[in-house]
């Protein structure tokens, strides 16, 4: 089965204009800018066929074929990275089996987070969707609520039915736990990964959904796939070690680049 990785990146963000041009510098003093620390976790990826830079913007096109990525233009109307994704499939004539959605805010993602992604779509013939999920550990998720008591949004939780079927996204801290976690201990919260992969006919069908209500208040472009009713699996990831963190504010930088320092990251 043929795969499509595509990175969406806009410049225009709302809670962090130009995030995809951010510098990142990694464990050895060197900086490269956000999307760039993204293509390179993309072309870590085993099985994949292509890499593409899907935005509207000069600046990210300029920057994204400066270090070597193939870049395609997308309309500035796109509400999401899923819909940007699809605007991207449909111009490269589509002919993929897989699409991989690999959000430009999240370059500390393993090359093992998105080929379980991949595997696990493929064994799930009722999953038209899928997306990873790590179990959070005391430390992620007390982050997580700092970022909450604090007003920002650290991170999205996720919940799921036996089967690995999405019950709902939030960003939020979900399920509710009362309980006190040491850094180390194992907690019943999963952090949502902000990674995608789509069956090509859903990733086309979304394109002409309406925004949900759900969708609307969280921010979460997942949810439109569940407010009609299609499936979405969540596939259990392991860090193995790595640190996992997404560029969702300004204060997140520091927190990355020192989880790049500690985990030798250059």
């Amino acid at each position: 089965m043929s795969v499509l990785i595509v990175i969406p990146a806009r410049h225009a963000s709302t809670r962090y204009p130009g995030k995809p041009l951010v510098a990142l510098r990694g464990a050895g003093g060197e900086a490269k800018s956000l999307i760039q620390r993204s293509w390179e976790a993309a072309r870590g990826v085993s099985g994949v066929d292509r890499v593409v830079v899907a935005t509207d913007d000069d600046r990210i096109r300029d920057a994204a074929e400066g270090f070597g990525a193939e870049v395609v233009m997308t309309s500035p109307t796109c509400r999401n990275g899923t819909e940007r994704c699809a605007e991207a499939l449909a111009a490269l004539g589509g002919g993929y089996d897989i699409v991989v959605n690999l959000q430009g805010d999240a370059p500390l993602t393993p090359a093992w987070f998105v080929e379980g992604l991949i595997a696990g779509l493929r064994g799930d013939p009722a999953a038209e969707v899928a997306t990873p999920v790590l179990r959070c550990d005391g430390r992620a998720l007390n982050g997580f609520l700092a970022d909450r008591q604090a007003g920002r949004v650290g991170g999205t939780t996720a919940v799921f039915d036996r089967r690995g079927h999405a019950l709902y996204f939030s960003k939020e801290v979900v399920p509710f736990t009362g309980q006190t976690y040491d850094d180390a201990d194992e907690t019943p919260v999963f952090h949502h990964v902000g990674v995608y992969a789509y069956r090509p006919a859903a990733l086309n069908d979304y394109a002409g959904w309406e925004m949900g209500p759900l969708e609307a208040l969280e921010g979460l472009e997942q949810l439109r796939f569940m407010e009609q009713g299609r499936p979405v699996l969540c596939v259990e990831v392991e860090a193995r070690g790595r640190q996992f963190w997404e560029l969702n504010n300004p204060e997140d930088v520091p927190r990355i680049e020192a989880m790049m320092r500690e985990m030798g990251m250059e």
